[in-house]
């Protein structure tokens, strides 16, 4: 579904935020990527969607090339969800962003309200439809966040930090969302606990390179490749 081959990428003052990564992602998988503050990883990402163009190096997303004159076939593809839910509501009306992604698709209205109200219901959102998202809980804004990705029904969804500002009742009903998820899954998280609980593959992240790839348990199993990278056991295991 998703293959990276030497990707790099320098921001504008010359900082090289990824450096040659080579990834695939088989279809249907659930990768978390992780690593210290600066690592790479939200950089990383946000080349998937479009949002960054590599380089050097090629994306492509279920065999489509991510550059500019296919940035509206992948759009339709991959969902991003942004780490902060406020950067993703914007409208004055909970409905109208949810409603907002098929409308720009050129959706009938009819179609649109079928899904719309399917995708809240599921949510538990139907019952706040007409209320500004400013005025939702963080917890709301987070699941009215996925609602409005979710909509768009994508092949690929990238989650960027979705636990963060979650009480434990509502990080709990997420994880059994993306669980609930039968497709291609990326999450960028700091909460190594989450992780354990959503992905089947993690890959560490550090100074922008792929450092570590392989099976979640056994990744963050390990103490000292953690800590090699800046990174501690999940809280699960520190426990023990």
């Amino acid at each position: 579904m998703i293959s990276i081959e030497g990707l790099s990428f320098s921001y504008p003052d010359g900082t090289k935020a990824i450096d040659n990564v080579t990834l695939d992602v088989t279809e249907g998988s659930a990768v978390g990527i992780v690593g210290a503050n600066g690592a790479g990883k939200s950089t990383l990402v946000n080349h998937l969607n479009g949002y960054y163009l590599p380089g050097a190096g090629s994306i492509s997303i279920g065999g489509i090339k991510v550059c500019r004159k296919n940035l509206d076939r992948i759009h339709k593809l991959v969902g991003l969800l942004f780490q902060n839910p406020d950067d993703q509501l914007f409208t004055a009306r909970l409905y109208d962003d949810v409603a907002f992604g098929p409308e720009n698709l050129g959706m009938n209205r009819a179609d649109i309200a079928i899904l719309a109200e399917k995708v809240l219901r599921e949510l538990n959102l139907w019952e706040l439809r007409d209320k500004p998202p400013a005025h939702l809980s963080q917890g709301q804004k987070r699941f009215a966040s996925f609602a409005t990705v979710l909509v768009m029904k994508p092949d690929v969804i990238v989650m960027d930090e979705p636990t963060s500002d979650l009480d434990p009742k509502n990080r709990r009903k997420l994880i059994n969302l993306v669980n609930s998820l039968g497709i291609t899954k990326i999450t960028v998280s700091h909460d190594l606990d989450f992780i354990w609980d959503t992905c089947d593959r993690v890959c560490i992240m550090n100074n922008g390179c792929i450092a570590a790839d392989g099976q979640t348990r056994e990744i963050l199993s390990d103490r000292t490749l953690l800590e090699a990278n800046n990174l501690e056991l999940p809280l699960r295991l520190q426990q023990l």
